[in-house]
């Protein structure tokens, strides 16, 4: 079940994308694929686990510069309804465990599109304080140029 929006506590992305649910899902759910586009370029991702069932992890690094990869996302998947829904939390490791710092949940929802697939990025966070810190971190920057990203490689074919 998705949440409503609440303008308070969360910030989406919206985005149609020229290209099958299936080729996003599995930009999602292919680690390789994963990698290409998760982060902002120039900096370069490494997925160490992506373990898709409920209570499974999403494990990331990441290198800024050329530099060392260091912790990323450790997360707990929560949902992963094939070429449908993607959910994951920071609140959560995996195997349900409690997370150190909790930030967010991120609903990613694919839907058919006449021109493709009509992507939705969904980042709930704990309260408006939590909001405000991801946008001024640069939440509509960065996830902005990892949706651009993320259509450009399966608009593609990759």
């Amino acid at each position: 079940m998705n949440r409503p929006f609440d303008p308070d506590r969360d910030l989406v992305i919206t985005r149609i994308i020229k290209a099958p649910r299936r080729s996003v899902w599995q930009a999602w759910t292919e680690p390789a694929k994963l990698e290409r586009w998760f982060l902002p370029a120039p900096s370069l991702c490494r997925v160490i686990t992506l373990d898709l069932k409920p209570g499974g992890a999403l494990l990331t690094e990441m290198s800024e510069n050329g530099g060392a990869f260091l912790p990323h996302i450790d997360a707990c998947i929560l949902a992963a309804d094939e070429d449908e829904r993607f959910v994951f939390t920071d609140a959560l490791t995996a195997g349900w465990r409690p997370g150190k710092e909790p930030f967010m949940t991120a609903v990613i929802t694919m839907k058919d599109h006449a021109e493709g697939t009509d992507y939705t990025a969904h980042a709930m966070h704990k309260d408006p304080e939590t909001r405000a810190l991801h946008e001024k971190l640069g939440f509509h920057e960065g996830w902005g140029t990892v949706t651009e990203q993320l259509a450009r490689l399966v608009e593609a074919g990759a």
